[in-house]
């Protein structure tokens, strides 16, 4: 069984995409570490991401007039990235490096077509005339001789795999509507060529391969909307005359009548594959869709309509598909289970697979469709198990029974009960021993109970909701309303526990939790449940002191602001308004907005919304944010104590977000510019500190070197010479 989950945009591909892929995406590969990608564009960009946080970590390009010609890729050995620019000039660049003019450069012999990097292996850099060569090899004499292999053919399509660790080279050229298949092996330096078997009025579009058993599987996606098998064993001769190689159907991209245009495709599993095209049916207009087929039952598996359209290109890493659509780049998660004829067909209830009834929409059901839909599952889930004694089977029976009973009928049930008699069937339900679909199946309890919310505003099961969520990993697609409803009732406790667990939430909520939280007063807060463990170890709160304290903090500079000669009018006053020395909110209020500063988000999505915050309130986060810096800027390792305490590094991307979303905000309101120069005169003198330690840097390295010295006395007084 195959599903396609949940999607979300990893960045923009248009000018204002943030990244510049304003050319369009070249390639995409992964890099060292499984939630980071190489993005390469088809000018002279290349961007590094984290895809869990859908954040670039960084952005190299080559000069204006440069073009990258080939993707970019990462040694995983080095950690190094490796890109080839204007066809000839190799760049290797680490993390560290900011200007590609300034990292190591070479200018080889001939052009390059591709580099393929493998783990625990040199990269591979192939030709565009076949030759291949380790990238170890090529450095030791860049200007070597590259030999030409192919002859008037063009290189299509390149693989590279790792066969017994030793790494084998495969690509597919094309000459006057044939096409060849070349196999190289780089230890033996052995060369196998083969002819591919000609299909009339079919060209093959695209190709892929996996390796097993000395066996190259290579797949071809044919014109004729059919996918093809050729097997290629590694132990051919190379010596042998050139071969034609016979292939074999797959799979005919067809359904119910309707036919895939197939453009680009990817091998999941040795039985599922996902091709990305246009479904077209008679008399109907064709849609870009992404699609998951079960090779070995010819079944398709998952769908998914792209309306927006996609450039063709289609990759997959980490159980993740990237593809375009429309004007941004998006991520969809899927997952892939054991092929058997019951999930090929969807009627899979085998007690080791993830249950589908547990994936019904409740919500389209009518009462007795659910109740029909959980004694269905108990009746097959019985007979699944025949090959059981009669002891065990009983056993089984009752502890399977209840499950799929109880969730039916609770479903059934939650229409007209009350809060306290909902409540008290669902701490029943959590009591029973959970299933493996559990997760699934509570994912449709809380969205069934957050309809039965909108349709009832006196109906709030806040306590099992509060519950559920912490004791379960959930996710906001799972129940995207929920955190809709604890907006619209104020639910502060619920909206931060969200911000906390929940991994995908969309900046729009992000920006509509952080709005309620400044919006409401620190007296209403204070009657109300927030989680304070975040902030309870480090916030200082003095509400009615009239005195601005000043101490020597552990940096080696005191918080007290410096006097210059702008803004000295009303300085007491301006001590009292911007003094850092106490937290500007309430403890609680500080809880739930560190609850926003954890939250994941992409800077391009959210700045639009922070432009709507309101000035006051845009004053007001900005003062926490500056109180937080400076709290965390007094410990020498600028980490604040408690449990979820956010980062400096957190702190600071806030800041310079709500500074670029309210520049001209800030300067205009008085209030605002007083605390601007407050945060102006701290980093000042924290600019000042830093630089006398790099005075001294040389004498720290030095004190760094000097090896211990055998146990010493009680008391002794040793002499350091620094050079």
């Amino acid at each position: 069984m195959a599903a396609l989950c949940e999607a979300f945009t990893l960045c923009g591909l248009g000018p204002t995409g943030g990244v510049g892929l304003g050319s369009g995406l070249l390639a995409l590969e992964p890099s060292a570490d499984p939630d980071h990608v190489l993005l390469t564009d088809r000018g002279r960009t290349a961007t590094l991401f984290k895809v869990s946080d859908q954040k670039p970590l960084g952005c190299w390009s080559v000069k204006h007039g440069q073009i990258i010609t080939c993707p970019v890729v990462c040694n995983f050995e080095t950690r190094e990235y490796i890109a080839v620019h204007d066809n000839k000039v190799l760049r290797i660049w680490k993390d560290k490096d900011v200007n590609l003019d300034k990292v190591f450069k070479a200018t080889l012999s001939a052009e390059v077509y591709r580099i393929h990097s493998l783990p625990h292996a040199e990269p591979l850099v192939l030709f565009r005339g076949g030759g291949v060569r380790t990238l170890d090899v090529l450095l030791e004499a860049p200007q070597q001789e590259i030999e030409n292999v192919i002859s008037d053919e063009v290189i299509k399509w390149s693989e590279a795999f790792l066969e017994g660790q030793q790494p084998v080279l495969i690509f597919v050229t094309e000459k006057d509507g044939n096409f060849f298949v070349y196999v190289q092996k780089l230890k033996t330096r052995s060369l196998c060529k083969y002819k591919l078997e000609q299909q009339e009025l079919s060209n093959p579009l695209c190709f892929t391969a996996y390796i097993k058993k000395q066996i190259i599987t290579l797949l071809c996606l044919y014109s004729s909307d059919s996918v093809y098998k050729v097997l290629i064993p590694l132990q051919q001769n190379s010596e042998e005359e050139e071969q034609t190689l016979s292939k074999s159907l797959l799979l005919n991209l067809s359904i119910s009548g309707s036919v895939l245009k197939g453009t680009s495709f990817v091998v999941l599993d040795k039985d599922h594959v996902a091709v990305l095209g246009s479904l077209a049916a008679s008399g109907e207009e064709s849609k870009e869709c992404l699609t998951i087929w079960n090779t070995k039952f010819q079944t398709l598996q998952a769908s998914k309509e792209l309306p927006l359209g996609t450039s063709g290109q289609l990759w997959c890493y980490g159980e993740k598909f990237f593809f375009t659509h429309g004007k941004v780049l998006t991520v969809v998660i899927y997952k892939c289970e054991t092929s058997s004829l019951a999930a090929a067909v969807g009627k899979l209830k085998d007690s080791q697979t993830s249950d589908l009834s547990s994936f019904v929409n409740w919500n389209t059901l009518g009462d007795e469709e659910l109740l029909v839909s959980c004694q269905s599952q108990q009746s097959v889930a019985l007979k699944s198990e025949s090959k059981m004694t009669l002891r065990s089977k009983k056993s089984a029976v009752e502890d399977m029974q209840p499950d799929a009973s109880t969730i039916g009928q609770f479903l059934l049930s939650i229409k007209d009960a009350s809060t306290a008699a909902v409540e008290d069937e669902l701490r029943q339900l959590l009591s029973k021993a959970q299933r493996p679909d559990f997760q699934a199946a509570i994912g449709c309890v809380i969205s069934a109970l957050i309809n039965r919310c909108k349709a009832d505003p006196t109906f709030y099961p806040r306590n099992f909701l509060v519950q559920m969520i912490q004791k379960q990993e959930l996710s906001y697609s799972l129940c995207p309303d929920l955190m809709a409803v604890a907006l619209e009732k104020k639910d502060v406790h619920l909206l931060q526990i969200c911000l906390q667990r929940f991994p995908d939430i969309p900046e729009e909520i992000t920006y509509a939790c952080l709005k309620v939280f400044l919006s409401i007063s620190d007296d209403y807060l204070e009657r109300t449940d927030v989680d304070l463990e975040s902030v309870i170890s480090y916030i200082d709160i003095e509400p009615n002191s009239k005195e601005v304290k000043t101490e020597v903090v552990e940096n080696g500079f005191s918080t007290e602001l410096e006097e210059d000669g702008c803004d000295v009018t009303g300085m007491k006053e301006t001590h009292m308004m911007d003094s850092v020395e106490f937290c500007p909110v309430g403890p609680q209020k500080a809880a739930l907005l560190n609850a926003v500063l954890h939250s994941a988000y992409s800077e391009t999505f959210l700045l639009p919304h922070l432009k709507d915050l309101p000035a006051q309130q845009a004053v007001l986060f900005l003062r926490y944010l500056h109180y937080l810096y400076v709290k965390c800027s007094e410990k020498i390792n600028t980490t604040l104590p408690g449990v979820l305490s956010p980062t400096i590094s957190q702190i600071m991307d806030w800041m310079c977000l709500l500074l670029d979303a309210h520049f001209t905000v800030m300067v205009m309101l008085p209030e605002a510019k007083r605390l601007l120069s407050s945060m102006h005169k701290f980093v000042r003198a924290q600019v000042r500190f830093y630089s006398e330690l790099n005075k001294i840097e040389g004498s720290l390295q030095e004190l760094q070197r000097i090896k211990c010295q055998k146990d010493s006395q009680a008391y002794s007084i040793e002499v350091l010479e620094l050079i």
